[in-house]
């Protein structure tokens, strides 16, 4: 089953909060990694089957943008990474995200 990762930039923790929120209620996804990118800029990425990473992030985008001077920076999905990408960038499920993985 193909797997796809799906990362949203925002400015600002209230965005950030506001589109993890809604990409985890939207669609069957795990969030697997948020951190800080640089200055007041934090991403938060999901991990998922296509389909529903796309669905969660357009819920991400929709619902980061709605927040009062949120703003949306960038988004990104890439279908079935690679493995070598996995165990180099921080996509993969961890022992924090395990319990909460959805199949």
């Amino acid at each position: 089953m193909p797997m796809a990762v799906g990362v949203i930039e925002t400015l600002g923790f209230p965005s950030v909060l506001a589109a993890a929120d809604a990409m985890v209620k939207s669609a069957a996804v795990t969030l697997v990694y948020y951190g800080l990118a640089e200055s007041a800029r934090l991403l938060v990425a999901v991990r998922g089957q296509v389909a529903e990473v796309k669905r969660a992030v357009e819920a991400g985008i929709a619902a980061g943008e709605q927040v009062k001077a949120g703003t949306v920076i960038t988004h990104y999905i890439v279908p079935n990474p690679p493995e070598n990408v996995e165990t180099i960038l921080p996509i993969h499920f961890t022992q924090k995200s395990e319990p909460f993985r959805i199949f």
